[in-house]
């Protein structure tokens, strides 16, 4: 999505964005959260922002503009509440994983 939004932005740091209450966990009143920075050419001050909210059981991502796969626009998108959660879930797991992991790996005397 933010590749699509805005090919200078690159992704925040999804550990901020995913974790357990972060910015991207629905709720009732809609928000805006930050997703992206300017990374080029070189880092600026331009964000990428969308807006997060909650109706029933469904989340409700809107403010995007972004060419679908059908060469139309993309304004929103909706997600299903227990297959968002999961998946915002999944994808903490992985991150905080992947950082556990570099900071156990040590490299050995030799080692290139």
């Amino acid at each position: 999505m933010v590749a699509r939004s805005d090919s200078r932005m690159a992704g925040l740091d999804p550990r901020r964005l995913l974790r357990p209450g972060g910015p991207l966990h629905p709720a009732d009143m809609q928000r805006e959260v930050e997703v992206a920075a300017e990374e080029r050419p070189e880092p600026g001050p331009d964000r990428l922002s969308i807006r997060v909210r909650l109706r029933g059981g469904t989340v409700i991502w809107s403010g995007l503009l972004y060419t679908g796969d059908d060469g139309g626009a993309v304004e929103e998108v909706r997600f299903r509440l227990e297959q968002y959660l999961a998946e915002i879930e999944r994808a903490y797991a992985v991150v905080t994983a992947d950082r556990w992991a570099a900071r156990a790996w040590r490299p050995v005397a030799g080692d290139s």
